[in-house]
């Protein structure tokens, strides 16, 4: 099945502004959640981590 991701992004737009609008809201995405281990991995690099709650790789 095709789907249009312009139909898709207006949707999700749509739902967010209808359940978080508010003037004084802040929305915060945390990409560091992943927690990566070894030395071979791909994007090991020492960083904050929100999950962790310190700096990890």
């Amino acid at each position: 099945m095709r789907w249009d991701a312009d139909a898709v992004r207006d949707d999700l737009r749509a739902y967010v502004v209808e359940h978080l609008d508010n003037p004084d809201a802040v929305l915060v995405l945390d990409e560091t959640g992943f927690l990566i281990k070894g030395e071979r991995s791909v994007g090991v690099q020492r960083q904050y981590s929100g999950t962790a709650g310190h700096i990890e790789n």
